[in-house]
């Protein structure tokens, strides 16, 4: 059973974050919700995106800020068309929250601690920003430091970044916010895998919908000098192992295991499991990683072959 409203309020008083709270009739899109808060702060959109390897984001970003999917995709590593709308089963089974809902507080929830979460710099300049606190039929609004308060109170640490922006990604740029994809996916149990759900006439699946600007996300095939998919890590970015070199091998296993390790530990997991806690750990640890540590042992094998092979070839014996 996910927070209610009653209940992250609650959270947000005991943290002595300053807030106002504002009952409304259910509302599905920006413009909607403009009618009886649109004078109380910045209007946000939130959109809850997935990846093709079952990650998951909620991008949250002021009402007229311009997000293109396909740069963002490109920007984290994924490709023109590595993201998409996420099913609408996925917003009760992880964010807990019905449709129309998507908003940065669905953190609070144990089973969103792998999603991603992306926010609008542009959320700094604003006096107040208004989001719906797990529930459409009521508003909130607070000022960034309000909205830091809270997600570190949650472990997390904000990440506000320039979602208009669309610098170049090659071989000697790498995407910009690869940081920011899940060390692992996140699988909710018995959630079939569906188009996304349709929230208004764009198609879009947008919390407090998106302007008449909204975005679209189509599948775009990857171009021809994308690597292919065997030689890309779980992150959906060219892991740095440059060469068969088993040093640098270990070291990026090492490094993802800690990086793993660090995020699954947090207030409500120690809350949550107590004594117990080092075998979830451990666990989950496992069920993440085994993907991650195969597809980089490929890698490895692979890139130990190709230099191999290419020895080989440029190697002639010398004739008795």
């Amino acid at each position: 059973m996910g927070y209610s409203k009653d209940q992250l309020l609650a959270r947000l008083k005991e943290l002595q974050i300053d807030f106002s709270h504002y009952e409304h009739p259910v509302v599905l899109t920006v413009e909607a919700q403009a009618k009886y808060v649109g004078n109380r702060g910045a209007l946000s959109k939130n959109l809850f995106l997935k990846d093709k390897k079952q990650r998951y984001y909620i991008v949250s970003a002021l009402a007229d800020t311009k997000v293109d999917l396909k740069v963002l995709s490109q920007r984290l590593g994924l490709g023109k068309g590595g993201l998409r709308m996420a099913p609408e089963e996925a917003l009760g089974e992880i964010l807990q929250v019905p449709l129309g809902c998507v908003t940065p507080f669905a953190i609070v929830h144990e089973s969103a601690s792998h999603v991603s979460l992306l926010l609008d710099q542009g959320f700094k300049t604003e006096e107040l920003c208004i989001f719906h606190p797990l529930s459409n039929d009521m508003s909130i609004s607070l000022n960034a430091h309000g909205l830091d308060k809270f997600l570190k109170s949650v472990g997390r640490d904000p990440s506000y970044v320039d979602l208009e922006a669309n610098p170049l990604v090659g071989k000697d740029q790498p995407p910009d916010l690869a940081a920011f994809v899940p060390s692992c996916c996140t699988v909710p149990p018995n959630l079939p895998e569906k188009a996304p759900s349709s929230q208004d006439s764009t198609g879009n699946h947008v919390s407090a919908g998106s302007n008449s600007a909204a975005v679209t996300a189509k599948a775009v095939k990857p171009s021809g000098n994308v690597q292919n998919v065997k030689e890309k890590s779980v992150n959906g970015v060219p892991p740095s192992i440059p060469s068969a070199d088993a040093g640098k091998f270990v070291e990026e296993l090492l490094n993802r295991a800690s990086a793993l390790l660090l995020s699954e530990i947090s207030e409500d997991s120690i809350k949550q499991h107590g004594g117990q806690l080092g075998a979830e750990v451990a666990n989950n640890i496992k069920k993440c990683l085994r993907e991650d540590l195969k597809n980089l042992a490929t890698i490895f094998k692979n890139t130990a072959y190709t230099e191999g092979f290419y020895a080989g070839t440029r190697y002639q014996a010398k004739r008795l």
